[in-house]
């Protein structure tokens, strides 16, 4: 069972702990087991919003299957001495440790500091708060700082431009570990889009054709987000619609501009070019998201999928 650890400072920033923690604890409620934890140096831990926070003084037993997050706190200003270091070196220790053995270490917003102090940013790509990636570049030279993106993935190392964005690296971790559709599925349960980041699209099309009001359609939707990748014959679709094949066909139209199959194949090329980012080639790629070879792929990725 994965833990999620969130270490917590004076003048945490609230979102940039709770839409994480937000992401992990709806993935434990669809049965994705993860342990939320919040470990400080002293509890109660003020928040920048008021709430004061309780947390754990122990770290619990890390494995490599476990997630460190550091959320972000108040910076006063942007110079050096508005940028306090409140994570102590017994802390920073163990973020370099965990990363040391294997694990996944995230930070949100300013919480990169911390990653750097740890020297975890040294030759890794990284961003932040747009308003404080000049100073995290200046204090930390070595690290490349990638500015205007939501967040940066490099060695398991994830770092975010924070508040919000928080929640587009949480999303972006469990479709690493879990896949798109249970991604997909979290985010329309918190009613935001499902985001990724550097070359690829921001928003993905399981959340850009979600903006409609046809339960019908959604309900073909969720069978088509889970599975994807194999053959769904209409019929198939319209009976988990609840409607007649015509009758979903003109009903999904309406709602999302795109034939259910064209929707599904959208998915499938989206996906493709993920896999194909990542290393795979456009033959693995295309058997991979369902296709039988890869000539249908390159058409659809050639002329775009509408249809």
């Amino acid at each position: 069972m994965p833990r999620v650890v969130f270490l917590l400072v004076p003048q945490v920033h609230l979102l940039d702990l709770a839409g994480p923690a937000q992401v992990f604890s709806t993935a434990a409620d669809l049965g994705y087991d993860y342990r939320l934890h919040h470990v400080a140096e002293r509890s109660p831990v003020p928040s920048v919003q008021g709430v004061p926070l309780v947390a754990d003084a122990d770290w619990p037993e890390l494995t490599p299957d476990d997630l460190v997050v550091v959320p972000g706190w108040r910076v006063a200003g942007y110079g050096p001495a508005g940028c306090p270091d409140p994570v102590g070196p017994a802390d920073l220790r163990r973020l370099a440790d965990h990363h040391a053995a294997g694990g996944v270490v995230a930070s949100v917003c300013a919480g990169a500091y911390a990653l750097g102090r740890a020297g975890l940013l040294d030759g890794r790509r990284c961003t932040t708060h747009h308003e404080v990636q000049d100073e995290l570049a200046r204090r930390h030279p070595a690290a490349r700082v990638v500015r205007d993106v939501l967040y940066v993935v490099d060695d398991r190392v994830v770092t975010s431009a924070g508040i919000a964005s928080g929640i587009d690296l949480a999303l972006h971790l469990i479709a690493t570990r879990h896949g798109p559709a249970v991604a997909a599925r979290i985010a329309r349960a918190l009613v935001v889009p499902t985001r990724r980041n550097g070359h690829e699209r921001q928003e993905s099309a399981m959340l850009r054709h979600r903006d409609h009001l046809s339960d019908a359609a959604h309900r073909a939707q969720d069978v088509i987000d889970a599975r994807f990748p194999e053959r769904l014959p209409l019929a198939e679709l319209a009976a988990a619609g609840g409607v007649a094949e015509r009758t979903l066909t003109r009903l999904f139209r309406q709602a999302t501009g795109l034939t259910p199959l064209g929707y599904q194949n959208l998915l499938r090329t989206e996906r493709a070019e993920h896999l194909i980012g990542h290393g795979a080639t456009v033959e693995a790629a295309a058997r991979a998201v369902g296709f039988a070879d890869a000539r249908m792929l390159r058409r659809l990725r050639a002329r775009g999928v509408r249809r």
